[in-house]
């Protein structure tokens, strides 16, 4: 291994070996992905994404990046809201890119039916196939602590955004009590990976994605990167006690 180490769960890998690992999670989980989110939150993370897509707020004419957007889980929700709008007040159609390093989990989410606004797009968050100012948003949610170089990813978001772009995050973070911190521990390495046995047969998938929540930066840490890759405005909002984290920032 050359240079610094990369996370893979509680290993640290070789940052060239960490998108093969990640690839491979992905290519086993794609199927049963939405299913295993809904079980593993009891529904929950529905609403932390609709309250994401509410403070995106997106209009007719704008232009999203969903970054690692997988199924299309959030994109639709920003096409039909864009449409609503679109219905009351007129302008141009929005255009949604999903961009996501794994064919799979694009593929399982145009298996569940297209939007008009929604193009798809296999890229890399830490080197987006998009010219520069090019977005009036970049929405990634559940997918940075996956990349190998989170610094990149974000100074990516910042390149590809236009001046005054939105910057929204959503992300498994750190509990604020002792207390939630406890038993959030206790469901995610007890009741996670055996539900992952259980239902997708696949204990060490869910294993990892449980442990990558634990080496993720904290909300403090975490904003600091946003603020270091060149965003303003930066701030978060805890979901559920701190299980999950909204940051945003500005394009400057």
């Amino acid at each position: 291994m050359t240079g610094p180490a990369a996370t893979f769960g509680f290993q640290d890998v070789d940052p060239k070996a960490k998108p093969g690992l990640v690839r491979g999670v992905f290519d086993r989980v794609a199927r049963r992905y939405d299913l295993m989110n809904d079980l593993m939150s009891g529904g929950v993370h529905r609403l932390w994404k609709d309250a994401v897509a509410a403070r995106l707020n997106p209009q007719p004419g704008e232009t999203i990046i969903d970054c690692a957007g997988g199924t299309g889980d959030m994109a639709r929700r920003f096409a039909r809201m864009a449409r609503r709008a679109q219905e009351r007040r007129g302008g141009e159609d929005a255009r949604v890119f999903i961009v996501d390093y794994n064919a799979e989990m694009i593929a399982a989410g145009r298996e569940r039916g297209f939007e008009p606004e929604i193009a798809w797009a296999v890229g890399d968050a830490q080197a987006l196939p998009l010219p520069d100012a090019c977005a009036d948003a970049y929405v990634i949610s559940f997918g940075i602590r996956n990349v190998t170089d989170i610094s990149q990813a974000l100074r990516e978001a910042r390149r590809v955004l236009k001046p005054g772009g939105r910057f929204l995050c959503l992300e498994f973070s750190r509990p604020t009590t002792e207390a939630l911190r406890a038993a959030y521990d206790a469901w995610s390495f007890k009741v996670i990976p055996e539900i992952g046995a259980r239902v997708a047969n696949d204990r060490e998938s869910y294993q990892y994605l449980v442990e990558s929540i634990r080496r993720f930066p904290d909300q403090k840490r975490f904003a600091a990167m946003i603020g270091e890759a060149g965003f303003a405005c930066v701030g978060y909002t805890n979901f559920t006690g701190g299980v999950a984290a909204l940051h945003t920032g500005r394009a400057i």
